[in-house]
């Protein structure tokens, strides 16, 4: 049995045990595990004399992965954009976001559901989870809508949509992770996800006031607010632009040398939030709280890159990678209809597995597959597939991704922002909040049509980098 034979039948090993139950980061460890040790002992004819040897290389193989990968220098992004989000939480920005986002936009139809849609995305511009970002405004901005008369699942649906572009906006720990899986600059990476994450936010107002015009029981604009409230509510959400701005910075400054790493962006960020929620008040019990939800977050994570990695390190030695991407490129279709069967193939997988798993899982053999069809990872523009350079290509497939990463937060059965806002609101049911987010599936299919059809829109900033 050869090394691609070996690498399809310990994959197929590990969907059957995901399908079961078990969490992707043991499922994939073990089957990485299990595949090593069947590479090393194929290599050794099965003598049952060198079946210890096999163990005892498979061992050092897999045991070398956790600390050489995840003591990278760009995964310490993760905690500080998480803990970033968590703080802006106790120091009451967010509630403070949502005000002015309400002051100054709910005038328009489904106005307070158009404001909640641009607070989420002034929210994910400091934190990198978008179930944290779900979570918070489940409990900030739900009731507000519901105090006006809006449908609770449409309202439900609108906080769970919007909890998703923490996935794009920077700072976006997926988006850190798919730069390290696929070893390309996680500060042009982040750039990229501005204006997409925008784009996303807009075309969610867009459906919003419209269903908002056609059904007009659904989101009853607010008007009152005078033009002294609304300056007034500036001041309050002042402190997220500022730390959006000092990341910026730090990623890429346009008028001259970066001031820093996005590792260094991140910390200073963080600190200026915390010295935020000081001033406002945050008292032992809040900062305990902050720092333990960025903890468990942070171990979820890493404990998931580490489990995979290890089967990454397998699919290394069954080249099944490069065998992917030969068939891939062998295939007489179009490589555009291609790539758009490969993101539908990421809509379904994304029902039934959570949006990192699924990302890490995938990209080792994907992402060579997608380089491939462009021409490689060293090819020019002009000589390319898609019109863009090796580099360029990675970086709009990673948006690409991530944004089918989104899509899958809100997608049955497992959609993981729809469990989180129905755990927050007892009034919830899960299938409230999944019939809430159905008009939301329209919106992210236009979006990711329009990012694949005018790939500008994703690489324009990087390229100025």
């Amino acid at each position: 049995m050869d090394n691609v034979t070996i690498g399809l039948w310990v994959t197929s090993g590990m969907l059957v045990l995901v399908f079961f139950g078990m969490r992707v980061a043991f499922a994939a460890a073990l089957a990485g595990f299990i595949g090593l040790i069947w590479i090393f002992w194929a290599r050794f004819g099965y003598d049952p004399d060198r079946f210890g040897k096999a163990l005892t290389v498979a061992v050092k193989t897999a045991g070398q992965v956790p600390h050489s990968k995840v003591s990278a220098h760009a995964l310490s992004l993760i905690p500080t954009f998480i803990l970033i989000g968590y703080l802006a939480y106790y120091a009451r920005l967010t509630q403070a976001l949502f005000e002015a986002a309400k002051r100054w936009i709910a005038w328009v139809p489904g106005g307070l559901a158009v404001s909640t849609v641009f607070a989420t995305a002034g929210f994910a511009a400091v934190s990198g989870a978008s179930v944290a970002t779900a979570a918070v405004f489940a409990r900030i901005a739900i009731p507000e809508m519901l105090k006006i008369g809006y449908n609770k699942q449409f309202a439900a649906g609108v906080v769970a949509a919007g909890g998703t572009l923490a996935s794009l906006i920077p700072p976006s720990a997926i988006l850190v992770i798919y730069a390290i899986i696929v070893e390309q600059d996680v500060g042009k990476l982040l750039l990229a996800g501005f204006i997409p994450g925008a784009f996303s936010a807009l075309v969610y107002a867009a459906l919003i006031i419209g269903i908002a015009l056609i059904f007009k029981n659904v989101g009853p604009p607010v008007r009152g607010f005078t033009w002294g409230q609304r300056f007034a509510s500036l001041p309050a959400a002042l402190p997220i632009v500022a730390v959006v701005v000092i990341i910026i910075f730090f990623v890429y400054n346009p008028f001259g040398d970066a001031w820093g790493t996005p590792t260094e962006g991140g910390a200073v960020g963080a600190f200026i939030v915390f010295c935020m929620a000081m001033v406002r008040g945050m008292g032992w019990g809040q900062l305990k709280e902050a720092l333990i939800e960025t903890a468990k977050l942070t171990v979820m994570i890493f404990t998931i890159i580490w489990g995979v990695l290890i089967y990454v390190r397998f699919l290394g030695f069954a080249d099944l990678p490069g065998a992917f991407s030969d068939w891939i490129t062998s295939l007489s279709m179009s490589p555009m209809l291609i790539l758009i069967c490969i993101l539908l193939a990421y809509a379904v997988l994304g029902m039934f597995m959570d949006a990192i798993g699924m990302l890490l899982l995938t990209l080792p053999v994907v992402y060579p597959a997608v380089m491939a069809l462009n021409g490689g990872e060293t090819v020019a523009a002009a000589d390319s597939t898609f019109g863009m350079s090796g580099p360029m290509c990675a970086i709009w497939f990673g948006i690409l991704v991530v944004k089918m990463a989104e899509f899958c937060l809100i997608t049955p059965p497992i959609g993981l922002n729809c469990f989180v806002v129905a755990g927050v609101r007892e009034d919830l049911s899960v299938q409230d909040v999944f019939k809430g987010v159905t008009p939301f599936f329209i919106a992210d299919a236009v979006t990711i049509g329009l990012l694949v059809a005018f790939p500008a829109i994703v690489l324009w900033l990087p390229s100025l980098a």
